[in-house]
C-alpha cells in the first residue's frame, strides 16, 4: 500500500492511498493487516460507527478497495503485546504435510479441521502464519478462506498476479467450489437448489451471523445427494455465489441444517450425531477449479478420516 498522510488530517488520523497490491481486497481484511495488534472486535466497531471512510464515504466490512482509493483510519490505541512465540515444530510439520499442489503462482492445502485460515480472535497461528514461518522470505497470501472447523481445499498465492487474478475470477463467479456436507434428515428431492438472499451482520465482539432475508445479497447453492443414511443425507453443495456461511444458512433455511453446526444447526440432532462420533461441523471443501492464463487448475480432496468414520457409524 502506498502511504500518503494528509497534512490537514487531525493528529493520529491516517489517510492512505490504496496501491495496486490491495486491489479488490475487503476493507476489514486490509484493516486487520494495517492495524497490527488491534482486536477484530475493535476493527468492526470502527467500521460500524462510520469512523473508517473510503473516498470520504462510510465503509462497510465488505467494502472492496480499489487502487487509488483514499482510506481514512481514525486514531487507534494499540496495546503492547508480547512477541509472538514461534509455532511448535509439530504444527509446521502438519501444515507442510497438508500441501497437495504447488507451482510458481499457487500453493494448495488440504486444510485439516481445527486449523484456522489465519491467526486472530484467540488463534496465534493459522495456516498462513504457519506456512510463512516454515518458508521464511517467501511471499504467501490467502486467496480465500475456510472456517476453522471446515476441512479441505485452501488456495494460497505465491505471486501477486496469482492473488489478484484468482480473486478476480472468484468475484466474477468463474471458480467452481464444491463441498461435501451431511444434512440432517431427509430432503424431499435428491437434487435441488436454494436461491435465497442472505444478510450478514456483525455482533458485538466481532462474531459474524448470517440470515436469510429479502433485503440481503443474492445467494445460490446447488445441492445434490451423494449417499443416503437413515439419519441424514451426504450432499454435494456447489456454490453459485460465495457468501459467508452460505451453505450452512441455506441448509438450515430448507429445514435440513448441517450436522454438527453449533451456530445454525439443530441442538438435539447435533447431540445425536455426536454420539455417532461427530466432533465438529460436517463440512468439507472437496473441490475447487478455475482457469487462469490459459491453464486449467482443479484440486480435489477426499473426506477426512474423522468424517468418513461418522458415515461408517451411520451405515451400521
Amino acid at each position: 500500500m502506498q502511504t500518503a498522510t494528509s497534512p490537514a488530517a487531525p493528529q493520529g488520523v491516517r489517510e492512505l492511498q490504496i496501491g495496486p497490491e490491495r486491489e479488490g481486497q475487503r476493507i476489514d481484511n486490509a484493516l486487520a493487516t494495517l492495524l497490527k495488534g488491534v482486536p477484530k472486535s475493535l476493527v468492526y466497531r470502527l467500521l460500524r460507527t462510520g469512523q473508517v471512510r473510503v473516498n470520504g464515504r462510510r465503509a462497510k466490512p465488505d467494502t472492496r478497495l480499489a487502487a487509488g482509493d483514499r482510506l481514512r483510519i481514525p486514531p487507534v490505541r494499540v496495546a503492547e503485546r508480547s512477541p509472538l512465540q514461534a509455532p511448535p515444530a509439530a504444527r509446521l510439520e502438519e501444515v507442510a504435510a497438508a500441501v497437495i499442489f504447488e507451482d510458481r503462482h499457487f500453493l494448495v492445502l488440504d486444510k485439516p479441521a481445527g486449523l484456522a485460515s489465519h491467526g486472530g480472535s484467540g488463534v496465534s497461528h493459522g495456516a498462513i502464519e504457519l506456512l510463512r514461518a516454515a518458508r521464511p522470505g517467501q511471499a504467501l497470501e490467502l486467496v480465500h478462506r475456510l472456517d476453522r472447523d471446515t476441512s479441505g481445499v485452501l488456495v494460497l498465492a505465491k505471486s501477486r498476479a496469482g492473488l489478484t487474478g484468482l480473486q478476480a475470477a472468484i468475484r466474477a463467479g468463474e471458480v467452481t467450489k464444491q463441498y461435501l456436507c451431511l444434512m440432517v434428515g431427509h430432503p424431499a428431492k435428491a437434487r435441488f437448489s436454494v436461491n435465497v438472499p442472505l444478510r450478514k451482520s456483525v455482533l458485538q465482539g466481532g462474531e459474524r451471523m448470517v440470515a436469510a432475508a429479502a433485503d440481503g445479497k443474492p445467494a445460490l447453492t446447488f445441492f445434490q445427494e451423494v449417499e443416503r443414511y437413515a439419519e441424514g443425507r451426504l450432499m454435494q453443495a456447489t456454490l453459485g455465489t460465495g457468501r459467508t456461511h452460505q451453505i450452512r444458512v441455506h441448509a438450515a433455511h430448507v429445514g435440513h441444517p448441517l450436522a454438527g453446526d453449533a451456530k445454525y444447526g439443530d441442538k438435539e440432532a447435533n447431540r445425536h450425531f455426536r454420539a455417532r462420533g461427530l466432533r465438529r461441523l460436517f463440512l468439507h471443501a472437496s473441490h475447487l477449479g478455475f482457469e487462469w492464463e490459459g491453464r486449467s487448475y482443479a484440486f480435489s480432496t477426499p473426506l477426512p478420516d474423522d468424517l468418513r468414520g461418522v458415515l461408517d457409524a451411520l451405515a451400521r
